[in-house]
């Protein structure tokens, strides 16, 4: 295990050590078609040009809101394995206070072993999936 992991919200750290279990390219990615199917159903209303993330060649789109203080994420995607990692990132990392998110460094990407299993667009993609929520989560911090 890394130093990074041990660092990590403990939603997060549960996602990547679950991760780290399969050796098999196939059942990380079956990881991460289950994810996609427990992301919960997102607002067509939702899918707008201020929500989607830049930088994907998947149509992926976010909101963000405070609850009491923490953030409260939801997501879309229209390709399987994209929204597979949004909704990793969704679990991981809703729930927490903005500060939290935005001082997370995105070494933990890279402990999950999913980097090996992606295109290098798909792998960009989730690098820019995780930006634009830190961003969003700096954002409500201001307000």
């Amino acid at each position: 295990m890394t130093e990074t992991t041990q660092s990590l919200p403990a939603n997060l750290e549960k996602i990547v050590k679950r991760f780290q279990r399969y050796q098999d390219p196939k059942r990380r990615i079956q990881q991460l078609i289950d994810y996609a199917k427990k992301l919960p159903e997102f607002p067509e209303s939702s899918k707008i040009d201020e929500n989607k993330v830049p930088g994907c060649v998947s149509q992926v789109f976010i909101t963000a809101n405070l609850e009491e203080g923490l953030l409260q994420y939801q997501a879309d995607s229209d390709a399987q394995l994209t929204k597979g990692l949004v909704s990793l990132l969704v679990f991981g990392l809703n729930g927490l206070p903005p500060e939290e998110v935005i001082n997370l460094s995105s070494d933990f990407i890279q402990d999950t072993g999913l980097n090996v299993n992606l295109t290098p667009s798909r792998a960009n993609g989730f690098y820019n999936i995780f930006e634009t929520m830190k961003k969003k989560a700096r954002e409500l911090q201001i307000e």
